[in-house]
């Protein structure tokens, strides 16, 4: 019902309708808000490595975690250190923050942070107070010399050094400020970060000259980068199985299929899945960070069941763990330009 309710009121956010109008005055309080939060932004301490903040300004997932994993692998293999600080959305974190490096348990840390610990081989520290978090993975990563911020864009009490906005199709909705629109912050922030990543889960389209024209011009002032999500293997939970995308396809030709998801935007896994050709005969999308509970598959048959990476680290201390209907769907992003990893890495050495 929730998960239902949230998408009801993101379809409602992408237009300028009756509900959206009686809750203008509302999103005047945000601007206010938002405002003396932004007056209040602060400069890195010097004896701190560079911070890269990796947000959005739009309420909901826009695909940042996938990000994330990718810009600290990349980094990794330039020769880098990264450490990433993340707030932990969804688990309590004490006047202590937590750190450590994989594995992690999600039921302490949260399902993104104990995501990109595994996936990306990085220290990983996690508290609300983001300077909290630093000083945490500092003290325990000493050769830390790059600090990504998962998420943090409006922590402005955390200094920075390159900001990185994520969007989707969705783009900035009806461009108004939360509760009225989906906006966290003016439309016109993304202006003054360094990269916008829009995620499309459409597939890539031949751009013409003027859409190249275009880019460029705006690359002037905030670097543009498109991001696809492809699916590279699935692995079977319970038994740690891999096989490659296409050869799990194969072996599933005709098999009817099942997928829940809880993350920002359900639907948008569901989709994916559907392009993929996969027949699917039930979906259930839960509140994003929720852990996928038996109740929440009851009605489910023997079909295999498919679920996101995020998910599945949020399932490892449960007993459907062991449930071998569960596939976990893994995917790796894809960019243009594929080398803007390399123009920001030259960016960061300036700020050393």
């Amino acid at each position: 019902m929730q998960a239902k309710l949230t998408q009801w009121i993101h379809k409602q956010w992408q237009k300028k309708g009756i509900l959206a109008r009686l809750l203008y005055p509302l999103s005047l309080i945000t601007a206010k808000t938002v405002k003396k939060r932004q007056q209040k932004k602060v400069t890195r301490p010097t004896q701190w490595p560079p911070i890269i903040i990796v947000g959005n300004i739009l309420v909901g997932g826009t695909g940042k975690t996938p990000i994330v994993i990718y810009l600290c692998k990349q980094l990794k293999q330039m020769g880098w250190h990264p450490g990433v600080i993340s707030r932990g959305y969804g688990v309590k974190i004490k006047n202590k923050a937590i750190a450590g490096t994989a594995p992690l348990d999600a039921r302490y840390v949260g399902d993104e942070p104990s995501l990109i610990a595994q996936a990306a081989k990085v220290p990983i520290a996690v508290h609300p107070n983001r300077n909290c978090a630093v000083e945490a993975l500092l003290k325990l990563a000493p050769a830390v010399d790059v600090i990504i911020s998962d998420d943090g864009l409006q922590h402005y009490a955390l200094g920075r050094d390159i900001e990185i906005i994520v969007q989707d199709d969705r783009g900035i909705g009806n461009g108004w400020l939360i509760p009225a629109g989906p906006l966290r912050e003016p439309a016109k922030r993304k202006n003054k970060v360094d990269w916008v990543i829009t995620h499309h889960t459409s597939p890539a389209v031949k751009k013409t000259n003027t859409d190249i024209a275009n880019s460029q011009k705006q690359e002037k002032k905030v670097k543009q980068v498109e991001m696809r999500l492809k699916p590279t293997h699935i692995t079977q939970l319970a038994k740690n199985k891999n096989f490659t995308t296409q050869h799990w396809l194969k072996q599933h030709t005709n098999t009817p299929c099942q997928a829940i998801a809880a993350i920002g935007q359900p639907q948008r896994f569901f989709s994916m899945l559907k392009q993929m050709g996969i027949q699917l005969t039930s979906t259930k999308a839960l509140p994003d960070h929720e852990v996928i509970k038996e109740s929440d598959i009851k009605l489910f048959a023997t079909y295999p069941i498919l679920i996101t990476s995020k998910d599945a680290v949020k399932l490892k201390q449960t007993p459907l763990q062991k449930d071998p209907r569960f596939w976990v769907v893994h995917v790796t992003p894809t960019f243009s330009p594929d080398n803007w990893v390399e123009k920001l890495a030259a960016n960061l050495k300036d700020k050393k």
